[in-house]
């Protein structure tokens, strides 16, 4: 089966050497230098996540461990008024969008105030549902089209959400209005435990755009330059209002599918070794290291930067005191209905006689 001329970038090898010129935008070392120093910040938030997690303080945690040139790439080239509608594993993307390191461990921590964003404020909270997130993106592109709004949705999900309903229902509808819409897929070769081979028998993900009427295209998922990119072509493509486009960003998950799985069940070693030799953040500091001179004391400073910013959001997630139990009502509705609202009061009450003792 052909797979309809989707085309394919990568800028940057994985030995840190350019494969093509690097666009204008990316041609300097200060670009280059801010985009690394954010996919070491988003790996050190996610060690610390992992470490929270195996000590018992942070609920169940999905890693980008491996996938952090993506969510950093569309980060850095979405404007302030666009809107990201992001699944549970753009952690880079939404502490680039400006959400802070704390915020993300109360969400993942059981705390809903976690998704009450002090930066992005209409960016939407993460979303668990495989695929479920898609028409709502589609919603939100809508309602910029009425407005007359030049902003863009941007969603992502991971290659099994393409198996979903959602997202083609959602598809169908921004290539049927051409809608200001991006859909970027995380392509990181497994669904859970499902492998990409087993999901579909598509050649490529991003040749899934063309039966809703629009295009298409690949980008290497471990070249954070690669992503901006492309990236940021396909929210210029929307702005102008020329409707959707469908990226797929070709990546591995090079940690479990979450801190309660352990893909060693159902994934051997050696396939994923061979990932490690692409590591995004490594191709990006081999590339300093050749054409800027970025040294071992940089790159000990860089780190110790990032580990302070990260050690100090921690704290501020475990010094945060816990909500009551009434809580579980209030991130339901703008104004709870009436038998909602009867049960909080007598939560509060009980909680009141217990604490009385």
């Amino acid at each position: 089966m052909s797979n309809l001329d989707i085309h394919h970038t990568t800028l940057l090898g994985p030995d840190g050497h350019p494969l093509a010129p690097l666009p204008a935008e990316f041609a300097n070392h200060e670009t280059i230098r801010d985009l690394y120093r954010h996919m070491v910040l988003a790996r050190t938030f996610d060690a610390k996540a992992v470490a929270l997690h195996g000590s018992g303080r942070l609920g169940t945690y999905a890693s980008l461990l491996g996938q952090e040139a993506v969510g950093v790439g569309i980060g850095h080239v979405m404007r302030p008024e666009d809107v990201l509608v992001p699944s549970f594993r753009e952690h880079a993307a939404q502490l680039r969008r400006g959400v802070r390191p704390e915020e993300l461990y109360l969400y993942w921590g059981g705390d809903e105030r976690g998704s009450a964003f002090a930066g992005p404020t209409q960016d939407f909270p993460v979303s668990a549902t495989v695929g479920g997130h898609a028409p709502h993106a589609a919603g939100v592109a809508l309602a910029f089209k009425l407005r007359g709004e030049a902003r863009v949705a941007v969603c992502v999900f991971g290659d099994g959400a393409t198996s979903k309903g959602d997202v083609y229902e959602a598809m169908n509808v921004a290539g049927l209005w051409q809608l200001p819409v991006v859909f970027i897929v995380t392509n990181n070769q497994w669904a859970l435990s499902t492998p990409r081979r087993e999901q579909t028998a598509a050649t490529t993900l991003a040749q899934k755009a063309v039966a809703a009427g629009f295009e298409g295209e690949q980008v290497d998922g471990n070249d954070v330059i690669a992503v901006a990119k492309v990236v940021g072509e396909a929210l210029a493509h929307a702005r102008s209002g020329n409707g959707p486009r469908l990226i797929e960003c070709l990546t591995y998950r090079l940690a479990d599918h979450t801190t309660v799985d352990d893909a060693a069940r159902y994934r051997d070693e050696s396939e994923v070794t061979p990932w490690w030799e692409k590591d995004p953040i490594a191709r990006v500091r081999l590339y300093l290291s050749a054409t800027a001179g970025w040294s071992d004391q940089q790159e000990k400073a860089l780190l110790d930067e990032c580990g302070t910013l990260i050690e100090r959001a921690a704290e501020a997630y475990l010094a945060t005191p816990p909500q009551g139990p009434e809580a579980m009502f209030d991130h339901l509705y703008g104004k709870l209905p009436a038998d909602l609202a009867a049960q909080r009061d007598e939560v509060v009450a009980a909680t009141k006689n217990r604490a009385d003792g």
